[in-house]
């Protein structure tokens, strides 16, 4: 039986606070290729960039130093969660500032990382919900491989036997082939979208906000956050109790809004930091 003071201490001892998540798209959202980090200043007036992935013994991606601190006091002060359509694998070539995220969501939400390990009920709860509504994916590997021309399409990938994508010279895509692709695919239960050189064909269960809210769910969360620029993102952000997008992207392209979102001005690498800067500010409130 407890005693008396022990009571009283425990009376008085304050409530734990449900956390706030922030789930991000990673790729033109957090982190930027050299190609896209849009430094339209003079190169005396460019901010200092650190690099966060190497590939083939290559810089690849990027953020601003002041990002990179944001970011670093961000994982601290909240439950961070990378929300990408990159592979496991291309994931973990990124290494972020901060605190390691306990979790993280790969392939569009095909895989939720705990603690960097991959979450088997929750992979396998996707597989089976995927078997049931929508064509297989060498259905639509065949499709693509009977439109498609070598003239135009550089490379055939498939994510983790979940989607699939092209990178394409984009200049030389048939006017009418996406539109087609697109039409077939959604009688089977998939979408497809067009961002930058890449023409992904993705299930339509598989998404970003349902893996968010598997998380929101685990971790108690009061509050959930969310960015992205893609398609692949629009669902994520309409998820979210509070979201942005940067001034580019496929999002900012078709004018994509919504009640919650905030759209900024900010494009390239400075819309990163100016995303992680407004995540701070909402998650102090």
């Amino acid at each position: 039986m407890p005693l008396p003071a022990q009571t009283a201490a425990a009376a008085q001892a304050p409530a734990a606070v449900a956390p706030v998540l922030v789930a991000s798209d990673l790729d033109r959202t957090l982190i930027y290729s050299s190609a896209a980090l849009a430094l339209g200043m003079p190169d005396a007036q460019a901010p200092r960039l650190l690099c966060v992935e190497v590939h083939e013994s290559k810089p690849l991606s990027y953020m601003t130093e002041e990002a990179a601190g944001l970011l670093e006091r961000l994982t601290a002060e909240a439950v961070f969660v990378p929300t990408t359509t990159r592979t496991r694998k291309q994931y973990q070539r990124i290494q972020l500032p901060g605190r390691e995220p306990k979790y993280a969501i790969c392939a569009n939400g095909g895989h939720i990382l705990v603690d960097g390990v991959t979450d088997a009920d929750w992979h396998a709860s996707v597989l089976r919900r995927l078997a049931e509504e929508c064509a297989p994916l060498s259905e639509v590997r065949a499709y693509l491989t009977a439109t498609t021309d070598l003239s135009w399409v550089r490379k055939h990938r498939v994510a983790e036997d979940l989607f699939a994508y092209l990178v394409v010279e984009r200049e030389r895509l048939p006017e009418d082939w996406l539109e087609r692709f697109g039409a077939w695919a959604g009688e089977r239960g998939w979408t497809v979208s067009l961002q930058g050189r890449k023409v992904y064909a993705v299930p339509k269960p598989l998404t970003k906000s349902a893996a968010v809210l598997e998380v929101a769910r685990r971790t108690g969360a009061s509050l959930t956050l969310a960015a992205g620029d893609s398609l692949l993102d629009a669902d994520l952000l309409l998820a979210a109790d509070r979201a942005w997008r940067p001034g580019h992207g496929e999002l900012a392209d078709s004018d994509w809004t919504a009640p919650h979102l905030d759209v900024l001005a900010e494009r390239g690498v400075a819309a990163g930091e100016e995303i992680l800067r407004r995540f701070r500010a909402a998650a102090a409130v």
